[in-house]
């Protein structure tokens, strides 16, 4: 997630699975543009019947790691091992959030993980350090097949496929069922009718949601950095005028620092707006009165206009200096499997996109897995991940905390919005 703390530390534990070799310096992966990085899919089963001696190093978030989720990776790299006998691996592990694994990557390329976790957006700054290794072949046909375009099209970049995606990245609403019905929560106003909803105005990663949906867009269609971002003129004023009359009702709350979480505990909020990573501290403060769904519309000038959510992946990747290319893509295929997927979502609640294993009804009749693919279907755009987009962020935080503050105000909500799309359009934001 864009927004979400970074957990970042250095490799830490190693795991034997066999004796193994040192990895032999000449034999060093292509780059992520050379075209030999597409063969790695399709030679991974020839090569399976080769002897292989080799280390692998992965990195994932901590959790990943911690007996207190099931030491989930250790598990799968060990069940991956066990069905690849004659590749004799030594895995190590070491710890990174998957949205900032390319400042760690940016150390030192050619010391980074065999595999790594990281969200796609992550791409914007791995293609041109060049650390990061196409996927082709039989692997890339795989990926295709089993995920919808969304998935796909968040890791692909002029064509080439960078990752094989085991999570959709993104945000929906929560909501207390004994407040508001499944009639209720399909538009924002009736909400605000009924009970206080919170929302997180001064965070970047939703705020855009409102302007999108009257017509606002990032690049044209996301990819155009010559287009910028367009949240000019009326359709975007006009938003500004709506989330001023928002601030100021009475049954709407600015969400900052947990403020959410702690209103459906204490029962002063009835709905918010978060995703998965919150899905254990919501059902503890709602219990059998929680619920989630895909986002609302709102009401702007008598008109219904939908929310929209940033969505992106969270996906496996293999590094471009791996030395053992087949082995690496092999295991980041295993890692993003039906099977790995639905072991994460036992242990950590990480919601599956595999397309065939949504169809089993454990998943297909979740509240929550519902809730997160209905969003990436029906209420989310792709979050822009070229290097332009960095100039949004700052920008549009500070904009949502002068919304919040009462800064800005129908008098010059024009004036101000025009003033806040300069400056996402202007110089990169550090």
């Amino acid at each position: 997630m864009k927004k979400l703390p970074a957990i970042l530390m250095t490799a830490a534990l190693v795991l034997s699975m066999a004796a193994c070799g040192s990895k032999p310096a000449e034999t060093k992966a292509p780059a992520a543009e050379s075209s030999a990085a597409e063969s790695t899919g399709e030679t991974a089963a020839a090569a399976d019947e080769e002897e292989i001696t080799c280390d692998m190093l992965v990195w994932s978030p901590s959790e990943d790691q911690s007996a207190d989720y099931g030491n989930w990776l250790q598990t799968q790299c060990e069940a991956f091992a066990a069905e690849h006998p004659n590749w004799h691996i030594t895995f190590s592990y070491g710890v990174s959030a998957e949205g900032e694994v390319a400042k760690l990557i940016a150390q030192d390329v050619d010391a980074a993980a065999d595999v790594f976790m990281m969200t796609n957006d992550q791409l914007t700054d791995l293609l041109p350090a060049k650390a990061v290794a196409r996927i082709g072949g039989e692997t890339e046909a795989w990926v295709k097949e089993n995920n919808s375009q969304t998935m796909v099209d968040s890791l692909t970049v002029d064509g080439a496929l960078y990752g094989i995606p085991f999570t959709s990245n993104t945000w929906y609403m929560y909501y207390d069922k004994s407040v508001f019905s499944e009639d209720d929560i399909k538009c924002l106003d009736t909400m605000l009718e009924k009970g206080v909803v919170s929302f997180p105005l001064t965070n970047s990663w939703y705020l855009a949601s409102f302007y999108v949906g009257n017509g606002c867009t990032f690049f044209e269609d996301g990819y155009n950095a010559e287009a910028g971002i367009d949240f000019s003129g009326d359709k975007a004023s006009a938003v500004t005028d709506y989330l001023v009359d928002l601030r100021d009702n009475k049954n709407f709350v600015v969400d900052v620092d947990g403020s959410g979480i702690a209103g459906l505990r204490d029962g002063s909020i009835s709905a918010m707006f978060s995703g998965s990573w919150d899905y254990e501290n919501v059902k503890g403060a709602l219990g059998d009165n929680m619920g989630v769904a895909q986002l609302p519309t709102y009401t702007l000038n008598g008109e219904q206009k939908q929310m929209y959510s940033f969505a992106g992946s969270k996906a496996m990747a293999v590094s471009s200096s791996t030395e053992y290319p087949q082995v690496a893509v092999a295991l980041a295929k295993y890692l993003g499997s039906a099977e790995a997927q639905k072991s994460h979502y036992e242990t950590r609640n990480i919601i599956p996109c595999n397309e065939e294993l949504l169809q089993d009804p454990v998943f297909a009749e979740d509240a929550l897995v519902k809730a997160q693919n209905d969003t990436v279907a029906n209420t989310s755009i792709i979050q822009p991940f070229i290097s332009p987009m960095a100039n949004y962020w700052t920008p549009t935080d500070n904009f949502g905390k002068s919304l919040r503050n009462g800064e800005v105000t129908h008098d010059n909500a024009a004036e101000a919005t025009e003033a806040w799309n300069t400056n996402m359009n202007t110089s990169v934001v550090e």
